[in-house]
């Protein structure tokens, strides 16, 4: 199979879908890797690395789409690419197209065949293409909070950790899973007193257990959280619906409870948000304020880190991208339940029911495409 990696255009996206091992792996396993000039060089990868690994080096995006059967992405595709994708052609990247309605009717309309990485799952529910970068997005975002907290970036200039004779900062986690488990570790480990809500009690009996004694845990529902949100000065978003929005958590209306120069991290911004006044922020305008609340909300934190996140990335997506190299998309979809779980789109039709229901579209069940 022919795969292509262009350069990612997504503004401030530093990392590439495919170290130089991952184009070494699967130049091993007979196939030809295509990777877009300089690609790589956010990432710390020369094209001089990826020609090492006997991948070949395109000038333009155009050729690679041009060129490849599969095309492997970090971000979803924008406007810019949307005509570059063909019909048949695989596309396996992050799409989170619940949160972007223009994304999805371009797939549709290219009849690509969409596989999403945040999608395919495990039989005990855990995504693991999501995981890597959950996990970085989580463990920076109490480091941007921090950072925003300073009263010289628009904060409360609150300390995360305090000082004896202080308080430390108040901080409230939002979902107990990979983003949330990660983001209470790194603020406790600052010395922030953390309260971690979910809906999950079995998931807090677990959290409470292996948390440090400055986490507490806490169910949440809309009495807890407004009230939590009362005296915190860092919240951060970490909700999940695998494949469909973010549940708003926090109203526009909640946020007026919040104290002027406190800071919002929402890192569930790339699936809609899950606090009401959220909108995608980049890395170089990362930032705006509303009702006296500073919101961080960039949808590719990870982006930031592109060295660590590119190479977290490729461990976890290689097996699967050479699965579907060797064996051909529907052969390894049919034979591996967790990618076929990752089909969203198949030459027109949606086959995720989360994304068809954000925007009331039709739903066809994926076994039919099949």
């Amino acid at each position: 199979m022919k795969i292509g990696v262009p350069k990612e255009i997504k503004p401030n996206e530093n990392r590439i879908a495919l170290t130089p091992v991952g184009a070494e792996v699967l130049k091993r396993h007979g196939h030809k890797v295509y990777i877009e000039s300089n690609a790589g060089t956010g990432s710390g990868f020369s094209d001089t690395e990826y020609k090492k690994a006997g991948a070949t080096i395109l000038k333009k995006a155009k050729e690679v789409f041009d060129t490849a059967d599969m095309i492997m992405k970090v971000k979803e595709p924008i406007k810019q690419e949307y005509g570059l994708i063909r019909k048949n052609q695989v596309v396996f990247t992050y799409f989170h197209f619940a949160s972007s309605r223009d994304l999805t009717e371009a797939m549709i309309k290219s009849k690509c065949i969409a596989i999403a990485y945040e999608t395919v799952q495990k039989e005990d529910l855990s995504l693991p293409l999501l995981i890597p970068m959950s996990e970085v997005a989580g463990r920076m975002a109490p480091q941007e909070g921090a950072k925003y907290l300073e009263r010289t970036m628009g904060g409360r200039g609150v300390l995360l950790g305090g000082v004896p004779g202080t308080e430390p900062a108040n901080v409230i986690v939002l979902g107990g899973g990979i983003v949330g488990t990660n983001a209470a570790k790194i603020a406790a480990g600052f010395g922030a007193k953390v309260t971690i809500m979910d809906n999950n009690l079995y998931r807090l009996r677990y959290l409470d257990d292996v948390m440090p004694k400055n986490v507490t845990t806490m169910m949440s529902n809309p009495f807890n959280i407004r009230e939590a949100i009362k005296t915190a000065d860092l919240v951060i978003g970490a909700v999940l619906i695998a494949g469909a929005k973010a549940p708003k958590l926090i109203t526009k209306n909640m946020l007026k409870l919040m104290r002027p120069g406190s800071v919002v991290v929402d890192v569930s911004v790339d699936q809609g948000g899950c606090i009401e006044t959220c909108r995608p922020t980049t890395h170089a305008n990362p930032t705006y304020v509303v009702n006296d609340v500073l919101h961080y909300c960039v949808a590719n934190m990870p982006g930031a880190v592109p060295f660590t996140s590119t190479i977290a990335l490729t461990n976890a997506t290689l097996p699967y991208a050479v699965e579907l190299a060797d064996k051909g998309w529907h052969k390894a979809c049919t034979e591996n339940h967790e990618l076929k779980l990752g089909l969203n789109i198949i030459n027109g039709e949606i086959t995720y029911k989360g994304v068809a229901d954000a925007f009331k579209f039709k739903y066809t069940d994926v076994d039919e495409m099949m």
